[in-house]
Parts: structure tokens; C-alpha cells; sequence
């Protein structure tokens, strides 16, 4: 799979980003780059898509968007997540501002 090189992109609506998520963690918060994915740690469960409403709602309140939906990978570790309203210099900002280095 070719990967881009940048984990947040441009879309009609605002941005996808991907994301490698941590379910089940004690510590929730932004955590870096994994292979090339913002990792994101979520004190929710992988049950009942449970840590993906988590970790799309941190994303949104990280970026500054309307809201977010998972676009790819909602059985995976790796997902995309679309948030709309937003924009690639507004999500970098978010993201940076929340010790991601981007």
C-alpha cells in the first residue's frame, strides 16, 4: 500500500487524516507519529465501534472541525477519519498544538 507522506489531506468538505488508534489506554491523548499516522490514544474499548466514536471526537475537538467520520479502517488499528469543516493549516495548528510533530 503507497502511503502519502503528510497524515492529513485535503477533501472537498475539510480534511481525512490518518490515524493509528490505541484502545483500552490509561493515558487518552495524542501520542506522536506511527508509521507515518498521527497515534492516538482512547480510554474506550475496541467494542461496538466505541474507541472509533472516541478517537473521531478527539480528532474534531483537536482540529476544530464540525464533526468527524471514519472513512477507512473502522475494524483497525489505522484508520482515516474525514472531519468537516476544517482546514490542512487549521489541523496541523490543532495537532502540533497537542504535541504531534508534524
Amino acid at each position: 500500500m503507497i502511503r502519502s507522506s503528510q497524515p492529513v489531506r485535503a477533501v472537498a468538505d475539510g480534511v481525512h487524516i490518518d490515524l493509528w488508534v490505541v484502545p483500552g489506554s490509561h493515558r487518552p491523548g495524542f501520542d506522536g507519529i506511527h508509521d507515518g499516522a498521527v497515534r492516538l490514544r482512547v480510554a474506550a474499548p475496541p467494542e461496538g465501534g466505541r474507541a472509533n466514536r472516541e478517537a473521531a471526537a478527539a480528532l474534531v475537538a483537536a482540529v476544530g472541525g464540525r464533526h468527524g467520520r471514519g472513512v477507512k479502517g473502522a475494524g483497525s488499528r489505522r484508520k482515516v477519519v474525514e472531519v468537516v469543516g476544517t482546514d490542512v493549516p487549521t489541523a496541523l495548528k490543532g495537532l502540533q498544538g497537542r504535541g504531534v510533530p508534524l
